[in-house]
Order: C-alpha cells, then sequence, then structure tokens
C-alpha cells in the first residue's frame, strides 16, 4: 500500500501537466501514451487490448482523473511487484512530463540544476501527505530547508523563512512544489555557497530520505580469507549494510543482512587498529574500524536502529519520523482550535453579561415607573382619605388593606432588587476573571513565542538523544526479557523441587506409618510368640510326663538263678521319645511363625489338644495305678 500511494503521488503530477486547459481531463490519445509509458517503467506486460477496450473510441471527451483510476488500478498498480522495476525511472519520467510545463526558473536562470530539482520534487512528494492537489505543510518545509542546510553547513535564515511561510496562499492551502522550488531557485538559503555544495547537500538529503539510506562513509574492514584491513565505503539501510569499493557506489563487495539475530560490539584494539567494532550475524562475524571514537558511537548506533527497525517490520526511518511529526501536528492543530472554542465561550458569556446588565437596567427603570405611580396614588388617596375621612370610614379601612398589600409587594421587590444587584456584582467580578485569563493568555502565547526558538534548536539534539535512549531502551528489554527468563526457570525449578519435597515428605510420612504399624505388629507378634513358647515349654513338660510313666509290671533283674539281664522290647515310650526329637529345629520355628490370621484357630486347637491331653493323662494315672495296687 506504501509503494501505491508513493507511485500515485508521481503519476498524479504526470496526468495534471497533460491536463493543458486545467478542466480535470486529459485526451485518451495522452493516457494511451502515458499508460504505455508507465508499463514500461514499471516493467508490466503490454496489454494493448485491455488498453483499447478501456479507452473505447465511442466514449465521448476526455477522461477524468476518477475515469482513469480504475484503469489504473486494475491494469497497472495492481500488478506491481516490489523489487521487479526501478521506482526512480517512474519518477524520472513523470518529473519529465510535468516539469516541462510547471518548472520555469526566473529569466531562466536557477540556483538549482536540473537533477537537483527532480530530487527535491522527489523528496517532497515523499514528504506531502496522501491528499490531492499534493502539498506541503508549512513545519514539513522548514524541516526540510533544515536538513539541506545542515547538510551545506550554513545556518537557515529565519527571516527569510518566515516571509516565505507567512504568504497568504501559503497559510490557506499549504506550499505546492513548485512555489517550493521557486523560493529554493531565489538564492536566499544559499548566499555565499558554492553550487556544488548545494548538488551534494540536495544529493545527501535526497539519498537519506528517498533513498532510505541511514548513513554513509568510509569504514576499514577486515576481510574473511585473506584477513588484511581494507577500506570500503559502507551504505547502511533498515535491513542491509552494503559496502563498495568507493563511494561512487558502483562496484559492490559485498552485503550484511540485518534483522533481529544481528548485534553490534565495540572491540578493543588489536592489529594496529583503533575504534575497532563488528556485527555479528548467524553465519559470520565482521570486523570494522572507524576513523575515530566519534565515528564509531555514530555508526554503532545507527546500525542498532536499523535493527530495531527490522525487528519492528518497518522499511524507513523517515516514514517513521514523518508519522510522529504529523501526530505534534495534529496535536497542536486540536490545541489551537480548543484555544479558539475558549474564546468564542468567552465571547459568548461577555454577550450574556451585556443582556443581563440591560435586563437590570429595563427593571431599574420599571422600579421607578412604578415608585412614581405609587407617589401619585398616594397623594390622590390621602386628598380622597382627607374629604371622605368622616363619611366613609367602611372606605378608609379598605384602602389601609390595599396600602399594606402595596408595601408587601414592595418589600417583595425591594428584594427583588438586592437579588439582582448581587447578581450585577457576580457578573463584574466574573469579567474581572475573564479580563485576568485574557492577560494570562497573551502572557502565555508570548512565553510560547520564546520557547518556540529554544524548541527549535533542541530539536536535533533530542533527535540525537532519542536515538540513544532508543537503544539503550532496546538493550534494557533484551536484559528485562532474559531476566524474566531466567526468573521464570527459577521458578519453576522451584516448584518442581517443592512438589518432590512434598512428595518424599508424603513418602516419608507413609514409610512412618508403615514403621509404626510393622513396630505394632512385631510388639504383639512378640508377645505372641512369648506365649507360644510359654505353651511350648508347658506341653514340653506335660510330653516329658507323658513319655516317662509308671509301667505296669516292668521286668526288673532277675535276683537268683543265672543273673542274665532281661532284654526288654521296645516300648511305646522309647517310639514317642525318637519320634520327639527327630523333628528339626526348621519346622519348629515354622510352627512358631505361623500368620496371625490362624492365631485364633491355633489357640482354639491348642485347647482341644490341652483338654485331650489332660483327659488322657487322667485315664494314664488311672490305669498305672490301677497297675501298681493289683502288683
Amino acid at each position: 500500500m506504501e509503494l501505491r500511494a508513493e507511485l500515485l503521488k508521481s503519476i498524479w503530477y504526470a496526468f495534471t501537466s497533460l491536463d493543458v486547459e486545467k478542466s480535470g481531463k486529459v485526451s485518451k490519445s495522452q493516457l494511451k501514451v502515458l499508460s504505455h509509458n508507465l508499463y514500461t517503467a514499471l516493467n508490466i506486460p503490454h496489454d494493448p487490448v485491455a488498453l483499447e477496450v478501456h479507452f473505447r473510441d465511442d466514449d465521448d471527451g476526455p477522461v477524468s482523473n476518477q475515469g482513469y483510476m480504475p484503469y489504473l488500478n486494475k491494469f497497472i498498480l495492481d500488478k506491481v511487484v516490489e523489487g521487479t522495476f526501478d521506482k526512480e525511472n517512474v519518477d524520472v519520467f513523470c518529473w519529465t512530463l510535468c516539469a516541462k510545463k510547471n518548472y520555469r526558473p526566473k529569466d531562466g536562470m536557477g540556483v538549482l540544476l536540473d537533477k537537483d530539482a527532480f530530487h527535491l520534487w522527489c523528496i517532497f512528494n515523499f514528504l506531502s501527505e496522501d491528499k490531492y492537489p499534493l502539498v506541503l505543510a508549512p513545519e514539513e518545509v522548514e524541516y526540510l530547508l533544515k536538513k539541506i542546510c545542515l547538510a551545506m553547513s550554513v545556518e537557515l535564515s529565519c527571516v527569510d523563512m518566515e516571509d516565505f511561510i507567512s504568504q497568504e496562499p501559503v497559510q490557506l492551502s499549504g506550499i505546492t512544489v513548485w512555489a517550493f522550488l521557486d523560493f529554493v531557485n531565489t538564492g536566499r538559503l544559499t548566499r555565499g555557497v558554492e553550487n556544488d555544495s548545494v548538488t551534494m547537500a540536495i544529493d545527501k538529503v535526497y539519498q537519506e530520505i528517498v533513498g532510505n539510506i541511514i548513513k554513509e562513509g568510509y569504514l576499514w574492514k577486515k576481510g574473511h580469507l585473506r584477513r588484511n584491513w581494507n577500506e570500503r565505503w559502507f551504505s547502511l539501510r533498515p535491513s542491509t549494510l552494503h559496502y563498495y569499493v568507493s563511494e561512487d557506489r558502483k562496484e559492490c563487495k559485498g552485503c550484511i543482512e540485518l534483522d533481529h539475530n544481528c548485534c553490534v560490539e565495540v572491540l578493543p584494539e588489536k592489529e594496529g587498529k583503533r575504534c575497532m567494532f563488528c556485527v555479528k550475524t548467524l553465519t559470520k562475524t565482521y570486523e570494522m574500524s572507524a576513523p575515530d571514537t566519534k565515528q564509531r558511537q555514530e555508526w554503532t548506533t545507527a546500525i542498532q536502529t536499523a535493527i530495531r527497525l527490522c525487528v519492528e517490520g518497518k522499511n524507513s526511518l523517515h516514514k517513521d519520523l514523518k508519522l510522529r511529526r504529523r501526530e505534534l501536528r495534529e496535536e497542536r492543530e486540536r490545541r489551537r482550535t480548543t484555544k479558539e472554542e475558549e474564546l468564542q465561550r468567552l465571547c459568548l458569556l461577555q454577550g450574556e453579561k451585556e443582556s443581563k446588565l440591560a435586563e437590570l437596567e429595563l427593571l431599574q427603570e420599571a422600579q421607578r415607573h412604578s415608585q412614581a405611580a405609587l407617589l401619585q396614588e398616594e397623594q390622590k388617596r390621602r386628598q380622597k382619605h382627607e374629604e371622605l375621612q368622616r363619611t366613609l370610614q367602611d372606605q378608609l379601612q379598605q384602602a389601609e388593606e390595599e396600602r399594606d398589600n402595596m408595601q408587601a409587594e414592595m418589600a417583595l421587590k425591594d428584594a427583588e432588587t438586592d437579588r439582582q444587584r448581587k447578581r450585577i456584582r457576580e457578573l463584574e467580578e466574573m469579567q474581572l476573571r475573564l479580563e485576568e485569563a485574557l492577560h494570562q493568555e497573551i502572557r502565555a502565547r508570548q512565553n510560547e513565542e520564546a520557547y518556540r526558538l529554544v524548541q527549535a534548536s533542541l530539536l536535533v539534539e533530542e533527535e540525537e538523544k532519542m536515538k540513544v535512549l532508543l537503544a539503550l531502551q532496546e538493550e534494557q528489554e533484551q536484559y528485562i526479557l532474559k531476566t524474566q527468563r531466567e526468573k521464570q526457570e527459577l521458578r519453576q525449578e522451584m516448584v518442581a523441587k517443592s512438589q518432590a519435597l512434598e512428595e518424599a515428605q508424603h513418602q516419608l510420612e507413609k514409610v512412618r506409618a508403615n514403621r509404626h504399624r510393622m513396630d505394632h505388629d512385631i510388639a504383639t507378634a512378640q508377645r505372641k510368640l512369648r506365649q507360644a513358647s510359654t505353651s511350648v515349654k508347658h506341653w514340653n513338660v506335660q510330653m516329658n510326663r507323658l513319655m516317662h510313666p509308671i509301667g505296669p509290671g516292668e521286668r526288673r533283674l532277675s535276683l537268683g538263678g543265672s543273673g542274665d539281664p532281661v532284654v526288654r522290647g521296645p516300648s511305646l515310650r522309647d517310639s514317642s521319645l525318637r519320634l520327639y526329637h527327630q523333628r528339626s529345629e526348621g519346622d519348629r520355628e515354622k510352627e512358631r511363625e505361623r500368620d496371625n490370621e490362624q492365631e485364633n484357630i491355633e489357640e482354639k486347637e491348642c485347647e482341644e489338644s490341652m483338654s485331650i491331653i489332660g483327659r488322657e493323662e487322667r485315664r494314664l494315672s488311672q490305669a498305672s495305678n490301677g497297675d501298681m495296687d493289683c502288683a
């Protein structure tokens, strides 16, 4: 859209130059020629069929600007591809058409060369708004003239500038490019300056504003292969840094692409080079050396500005500055409108005050008339009272009542008069405040005039400081982003560690609960083990008792005869002892380590077995006692 708007400005000049009668219309044959030339300059394939269909022979009369715009947009501007043509060729073609008709230096002599006038025409188109007819605001003209004078190292004459801007046509509708060129050709700005210096200054401003060059100059650059130092002419744009063999820019030796991955760093002195710095990209590092420290600072700041514009998606520094100046002008215009509205309100208040004063005078006049009428009526009433005092007592009382009513009315009117007088005093105080406000505004305007001159001198310094501030702000934002990322990583790590700690505490609590439960189970098992060991000891005693019963009718060694002992056979007691001792120690341990779930069953079995053994013991004891009795 920006390229289309810039092309439309140049084409508008070409179209208006073909309008010889200044009727706003151009003949179709001239528009055909204009369209063919635009096809060629914009490097667009010619479409003669569409051209002939659009400008048919049966159309009546010439074509206006509005009639030509649909064809221009559809068949020419919609097909334009940025980068496939040289815009300067389009500007040269349009300048050639419009300059023949409109640019006529007085007496055929002028300060500007044709090339300088063309460059100023291009700069004028760049700074003008997208409103037709194209004009330039007085503030933009002052900005452009200051840039040119700064490039020529001369001071702008404020007197000549004010004389030119204060002209009535300039104040009403703005400054046209032809009036601007005529003013420059008068030579007021270039007194004592050679034509070559003027040409160089205009070319420098043209390259800076229209050519979108942020900074140019010679620097020493270190090679990548031979690693030697060569002096190159560098040209910086918002997205690229080209370097050439010389300042004529005919032989380009390379290009450094600038993006958000690039950065600029200051280097210490080495290899006999001072004021060194480098531009780092993702693939290479370019080392350079400036003539002095000031130049190094300017180059590093300019490259950082170019990187910032590339990151922000802006392709022109001066377009951004133009938008800022437009916002400042709009703000000043709003302030001026507000002041005018305040003055109008003050005038309205003054008119209301005068009308109130007139009303007050009318009320006073009416009061005087009413008082005179009352006096006359009082005299008549007194005469009638004297005449009818004796005979008309009733009428006298009625007259006294009427008199009382009139006095009450007079009191009301006196109160109204007091209120009106109070209102008059308030209006007089308001008038004094308004006069004081007017005096303050006059003093503020005088101060504004004084400050405006100071502000003009501070604008250049403010612009330089703004560049440094933007660079510092960018570094601060990068540092803040880095700090925020580190804080986010630390916060995430702390959250993870806190979660792990909570989980470990939860596991520790589980382990402690399991340990407490196991301690309780172990205590219970030990208690049951002690009970079981006590029970086993008891049963061992009982078994021992069972294993050594009093045998009924045991044979003893014979006391007579041969004297040989009597051999006894294996008894039940001996077999039981062998079986008991053959039980392994592991089986007894397994019996004692049975699960807690079978504990009740074992106790029941133990109780049953104890009752059985008790019955068996009683039976055996009874049997042994019986055997002994028999013996």
